[in-house]
């Protein structure tokens, strides 16, 4: 009983929220609504580009702003974000990224972002002497059969066609250092370094099996790498749709992290990516004991107050509010590299969720009050209900021409007495089976039947 009071009593105090009527005598609650209704919504802002791209380093900054680029329909925001990779690119040595980045701006940035082919010329120049250096080095290292020269010679190999954005030589280059490990240091080093480049790659299967061998060996790691290998896991997870487990390992990352895994993946996003991972997969008592309840985790979600205050008002049963908080983060979630494929399951999800945790409780619920709660249409609402009990998520019945919906509980004092009838007859068969038994051995009738044999 005590689990239903709790689930009830935030849901009546959503209904009050939304006009449907609530109890006269109690003027704390009304306070405490009109204290909400005057909470202000977090605005569907505009994504500040440059504030984005400070969260990250590496190629994973420029290529989440060349997918902000791709996928945005504000042409400010594609030339912003276009002419910060460029700027970025030339500091780096990645020619192919840069004549991608200077067609997509196409000079609508002016003669200060356009082709530098003398610039090209000289890193790609500087790049073939740079490998000759290093394959000279690497079979210098092979002839002298020296291990750790060898593993540094592969690592640096591995960096060289990182950084030059030639993903499949890199990882293969990481991938051999393996052979030539002679510490767990080294192995870590090699994990952390094919996962890299296996998420840049989108070869999320490498990254569980890097993840894995990593955590084979516990003596060589530190919380920030363990930090770092559970946002790796929950990529993966999240990669694969498995949001439970994704959620998981998001809310097991430390707050060692910092911002120290930024050319993968910045505080902020294991705060979203955690909170609506857990939203859309954990039951109530999940979401308290390991999200709202987390003292690691709420470090992370101060980051991002929005997911914060929706994962509050969903457990609290202010679903309006927690969707409107939803309907303003999606726009630049949509941005997001890793969750953009994944934003309308996990919002279908929790949406899903919601509708059954509101009408959970009650006998009879009316739909026009339940419309008013969710901000949708009755007939929108009655379309998602009739989805839901299809699915045997909801136990009701809708009445469509009054709408209201029905729950079916079941009878559990049929269900009591039937129990008792089969734990009966069970008892019966089993008593006449051990008469049974005991009467053949009184009669010695095993032992006549095997004289006669």
């Amino acid at each position: 009983m005590d689990g239903e009071d709790d689930i009830l009593n935030p849901q009546m105090e959503e209904m009050c929220a939304n006009g449907i009527g609530g109890v006269e005598d109690a003027p704390s609650s009304s306070t405490s609504t009109s204290e909400r209704k005057n909470r202000p919504i977090i605005s569907g802002e505009q994504l500040d580009i440059e504030a984005y791209a400070g969260l990250y380093s590496g190629r994973t900054k420029i290529t989440r702003l060349i997918f902000i680029a791709n996928h945005c329909d504000s042409t400010s925001m594609q030339l912003e974000a276009l002419r910060i990779a460029y700027d970025e690119l030339k500091k780096g040595e990645n020619t192919q990224l840069f004549r991608d980045v200077v067609q997509k701006i196409d000079g609508r940035l002016g003669p200060n972002y356009s082709m530098d082919a003398a610039w090209c010329a000289t890193v790609d120049r500087k790049a073939e002497q740079k490998k000759e250096k290093l394959e000279s080095e690497l079979n210098a290292y092979r002839t002298n059969l020296i291990k750790e020269s060898i593993r540094m010679g592969y690592n640096d190999f591995g960096d060289f066609y990182y950084a030059h954005g030639a993903l499949g030589d890199a990882f293969k280059s990481y991938a051999r250092t393996r052979d030539y490990c002679t510490t767990s240091k080294h192995i870590i080093q090699m994990c952390l370094s094919a996962i890299l480049v296996s998420i840049e790659m989108g070869q999320f299967t490498h990254v569980t099996s890097y993840v894995s061998k990593a955590e084979q060996t516990p003596e060589a790691l530190d919380p920030p790498t363990t930090s770092k290998l559970h946002c790796a896991a929950g990529l993966a997870h999240l990669e694969t749709k498995k949001y439970k487990l994704a959620a998981r390992k998001f809310l097991e990352v430390g707050p060692e992290l910092g911002n120290s895994y930024s050319e993968v993946i910045a505080p902020q996003d294991v705060a979203t990516y955690g909170g609506l991972c857990a939203l859309a997969s954990f039951d109530r008592t999940e979401l308290k004991n390991k999200v709202i309840d987390n003292i690691n985790f709420r470090n992370f979600l101060e980051l991002v107050p929005e997911v914060r205050e929706l994962i509050n008002d969903f457990y609290s049963s202010h679903y309006a509010s927690c969707l409107e908080y939803l309907g303003n983060l999606k726009s630049n979630l949509m941005l997001d590299i890793h969750i953009h494929d994944h934003v309308e399951t996990l919002y279908d999800q929790i949406r899903s969720k919601a509708l059954i945790q509101y009408t959970h409780p009650f006998v009879s619920v009316d739909m026009r009050m339940m419309a008013d709660a969710f901000k949708t249409s009755v007939a929108g609402l009655e379309k998602e209900l009739e989805s839901l009990i299809a699915d045997n998520q909801i136990q009701a019945r809708i009445d469509s021409h009054n709408k209201i919906l029905y729950a079916r509980h079941a009878d559990q004092r049929n269900a009591t007495f039937q129990r008792v009838l089969q734990t009966g007859n069970e008892f019966d068969l089993d008593v006449r089976a051990m008469l049974l038994r005991a009467n053949l051995l009184k009669h010695e009738y095993n032992l006549r039947a095997s004289r006669k044999i």
